[in-house]
């Protein structure tokens, strides 16, 4: 990977800001020429710094209401176990988050549900029937104060 520079940075903060500004614009924005932007952001995709591109939706315009977040500990902690537990919690779909942790929970999910009566449904078929699992406790977000996705850059 190439080093970063400060042109480099200032391509990603805009970027986070506002993944839809045309290459013109964003040429215009760090003093580059439109084929010298286009070549760094293909440098940077290619090198993984940029990952994607995605749409930002409103949860509460498709009926999320809620963000809950659980702690789960498992019985075992070998390399096997954490394996087989990463690999089944990523087939549920409602699970946006998973963190391996260190402290008094093996692993921090967000997930997102409807309401308390989806999140009943997402524990019941989904959460109770993970592999391993000791303990889980769930806590639910009143309101979320702020939200980004912005990195420090």
């Amino acid at each position: 990977m190439e080093k970063i520079d400060t042109i480099d940075r200032r391509l990603l903060r805009i970027l986070q800001k506002n993944g839809r500004i045309s290459n013109s614009d964003l040429s215009d924005a760090v003093a580059l020429s439109p084929s010298a932007c286009h070549r760094r952001l293909k440098r940077l995709s290619d090198e993984g710094v940029i990952k994607s591109f995605c749409a930002m939706i409103e949860p509460s315009a498709i009926a999320i209401r809620s963000t809950i977040f659980v702690e789960i500990t498992l019985s075992k902690q070998s390399s096997e176990e954490l394996d087989i537990f990463e690999k089944e919690v990523k087939k549920i779909d409602e699970v946006l988050e998973c963190h391996l942790m260190a402290g008094s929970a093996d692993y921090l999910l967000k997930i997102v549900a409807s309401d308390s009566d989806d999140f009943e449904r997402i524990h019941r078929n989904f959460l109770s029937k993970l592999p391993g699992i000791a303990n889980m406790k769930s806590n639910f977000a009143l309101r979320t104060v702020f939200k980004t996705t912005a990195l420090p850059i």
